[in-house]
């Protein structure tokens, strides 16, 4: 069974106090309370809580102070922190000390809610994923790959049970989606991890000089040929070979390939031996070789031979629960290379990366981190400190805003946060032209409160 979350509230308003203690045992939470800082550092040095939601000022000390403890007490403890005198440097300091989100009052309840579940979510995954990588440390080198999705468990799992076998691997995906990394974790988790790993962009060398780079060449065999060359395949000799965009080979080399996954071995350009070669080939592409095959652009003897083991990669539009884990850990990695002090994602950041197609996938997802990181001013990311270009969120959200949904749809598979994102999107922007931009009135006519109001148009990033 699982454990019901603790949460101390710290608040000196006894009336706070009570409202919040009736909330969150609705919401199926156990709850402790104390009324003023002192009272909670006493309680945080007996137990450790799931949650601390904290105010600013406690009238005898800070609620920076209680934020400190909680975390010197359990690292994992989530903090977060509320006040009516929010300001940006109150805000940051928060989240530099290690808070997870800062919510100004008044708040609206469910806003609250849903941080606070969320805040929990990351908790226990981040928990399982410490002791996944504790258990696979010995074993299993996957600490390149981020991921908790059911989608990305499933690669894990077939990662291990490949990695074992000299069998080839075909892994398909978008492009961005982290091909060579799984590639990689397949190498280093199989007999061969102490051999050669070597890559070949199959897509990046052209085809006059390809033939050379895979099987090597011998002195005089051609023009500029001034030396004998080892090839690629003969380099990786007791290792693997990972062949990335294999379907952009020509149906020359395709056959050439072939030949040498047949025989085991390769003859040098120019050459009259033949070298024995003991390689395991992965290869990747993301194009559909089925299709290509029927098309006559790939051979379908040489696709049967290298996709003895699929692996599909899923998108990151299809392990959208990953999103946040990523980015989280790009923004520590990116923190670190940088020499910057750990900088964050703010709990509306992430809503809006939630929100984002990313047709580049996890590699999009990284760029867009790595720049914000290196663009931030502060150690927050905010939504508006997110390096999209404007053009590209314009485009992004119009083409939401513009969609037609079908219930017949859901027959195919639809995404149901796009959907009611559009919906709350268009509702949005028609009630600020109503209200001639004003969004006290926009709130009144959607029956939304001030703060939830200025909560969904900074989420929605609407060019308003």
């Amino acid at each position: 069974m699982n454990k019901t979350p603790t949460i101390l509230v710290v608040d000196d308003e006894e009336s706070m106090r009570d409202f919040l203690e009736v909330l969150l045992t609705k919401h199926h939470y156990d709850v402790a309370l104390a009324n003023n800082g002192k009272q909670a550092l006493n309680l945080i040095k007996k137990k450790n809580y799931d949650l601390v939601l904290t105010d600013i000022r406690l009238g005898d000390i800070t609620g920076l102070e209680v934020l400190r403890a909680a975390k010197k007490k359990n690292a994992a403890t989530v903090v977060i922190m509320i006040s009516a005198y929010s300001t940006t440097e109150i805000a940051v300091e928060a989240m530099n000390e290690g808070a997870y989100d800062f919510v100004p009052k008044p708040f609206d309840n469910k806003e609250l809610i849903q941080t606070i579940q969320k805040a929990l979510e990351l908790r226990t995954i981040e928990h399982e994923r410490e002791i996944l990588s504790s258990q696979m440390k010995d074993h299993l080198h996957f600490e390149k790959i981020v991921g908790s999705s059911p989608g990305m468990q499933l690669i894990f799992q077939k990662i291990t049970q490949v990695a074992a076998t000299k069998t080839n691997v075909l892994i398909t995906g978008e492009s961005g989606t982290g091909k060579e990394l799984i590639a990689r974790a397949i190498h280093d988790n199989s007999p061969r991890k102490d051999k050669p790993f070597v890559v070949v962009n199959c897509g990046g060398i052209p085809d006059t000089l390809m033939e050379s780079e895979f099987f090597g060449h011998v002195k005089g065999s051609f023009t500029g040929a001034v030396s004998d060359k080892q090839g690629l395949f003969e380099a990786a000799h007791e290792g693997t070979i990972f062949l990335d965009e294999i379907g952009e080979l020509s149906t020359l080399l395709q056959v050439k390939l072939l030949r040498a996954v047949q025989e085991t071995s390769v003859k040098p350009v120019g050459g009259t031996e033949e070298i024995e070669v003991d390689v395991r080939i992965i290869s990747a592409t993301n194009k559909n070789l089925e299709r290509e095959v029927i098309e006559g652009n790939f051979r379908e003897d040489l696709f049967f031979r290298l996709n003895v083991i699929p692996l599909k990669v899923p998108s990151l539009k299809e392990r959208k629960g990953d999103v946040e884990i990523l980015a989280r850990h790009f923004a520590e990695k990116f923190s670190k290379r940088m020499g910057k002090e750990n900088v964050k994602l703010s709990s509306y950041a992430i809503d809006f990366l939630n929100k984002y197609s990313f047709p580049g996938n996890v590699r999009e997802l990284e760029n867009l981190i790595e720049r914000s990181v290196a663009m931030s001013s502060t150690n927050i990311i905010l939504p508006e400190s997110l390096t999209i270009s404007m053009h590209k969120k314009r485009r992004w959200i119009e083409g939401i805003q513009n969609k037609r949904f079908d219930l017949d749809d859901v027959e195919q598979g639809v995404d149901l946060d796009e959907i009611l994102a559009s919906i709350e999107n268009a509702y949005l922007k028609k009630a600020m032209e109503v209200s001639g931009g004003n969004k006290s009135r926009a709130a009144d006519l959607l029956r939304l409160s001030l703060r939830s109001i200025r909560y969904r148009l900074d989420k929605s990033d609407l060019d308003i």
